[in-house]
């Protein structure tokens, strides 16, 4: 396979993969895959850096968000960021 076919169907096979990890390809389209990942090394690096990501998304789980600020908090932290904003303007 010359380079720029080689090139042109990695793009393919990239545009692809999430679909192909979801198993939502026929099995034609899978088999087309399978074929070019068994000759192609970086594809099968990058499928391999996707099925990883992929696992991590899945087993994330996002930790409980704090309360929010109370309105004295929200108060202060925003006199604190004028105050900021007025000694920059003074030092410039």
């Amino acid at each position: 396979m010359a380079f720029d076919e080689h090139t042109d169907t990695c793009r393919e096979v990239f545009a692809r993969l999430s679909e192909y990890l979801n198993l939502e390809l026929d099995p034609d389209a899978c088999k087309e895959i399978e074929n070019h990942l068994s000759g192609c090394a970086p594809c099968v690096e990058f499928l391999e850096s996707l099925r990883k990501t992929l696992e991590v998304i899945r087993q994330y789980r996002p930790a409980e968000l704090p309360e929010p600020l109370s309105t004295r908090a929200r108060e202060q932290l925003l006199e604190a960021y004028r105050e900021m904003l007025a000694a920059r303007k003074a030092s410039c």
